[in-house]
């Protein structure tokens, strides 16, 4: 019998994917890990258009993507402290939590990542892979989400 629950337990987290976000004031970089946990791909950058409708946008890639976590990059500045952009961020975690609750989703789970250095490390990756700076302008966020998610499962 323990061996079932342990089993179902552990199909339930493997099945249930995390969602990783990297949160500007233009755009919205998005990830999504594979179902086993292992690796973070880009899917997609949404251009802001206002917190609710942008907050909406993300409910629907949660659900098309079946997640269970949403993983926000956190902009801290290097000494740890907040920024303006932080304080964005944490009103964009709050609305998205109040609408996760309102549309009936409250067992998704929004957390924090640090993401301090993830665009510089986003535009690394993209000029090694000898990606045009045009290009790279119109992808950085994504890569920047996909750093910032794949960190975290890192840690997991």
């Amino acid at each position: 019998m323990l061996w079932v629950r342990f089993f179902c337990h552990l199909r339930e987290r493997i099945f249930m994917k995390k969602i990783g976000l990297d949160v500007g004031d233009k755009t919205i970089g998005v990830a999504v890990s594979d179902p086993l946990l292992i690796t973070a791909q880009g899917i997609m950058t949404i251009q802001r258009v206002g917190i609710r409708k942008d907050t909406t946008k993300i409910i629907e890639l949660i659900k098309e993507h079946d997640c269970d976590t949403v993983v926000v990059g956190l902009p801290k500045k290097l000494d740890n402290t907040d920024s303006i952009q932080t304080e964005k961020v944490y009103e964009f975690k709050t609305m998205l939590e109040n609408k996760l609750r309102s549309s009936g989703m409250s067992q998704i789970q929004v957390v924090y990542q640090d993401e301090r250095l993830t665009t510089v490390m986003a535009e690394k990756v993209l000029i090694n892979a000898d990606v045009s700076r045009g290009k790279r302008k119109k992808v950085i966020d994504k890569q920047a989400a996909v750093l910032i998610l794949q960190s975290y499962l890192d840690s997991l």
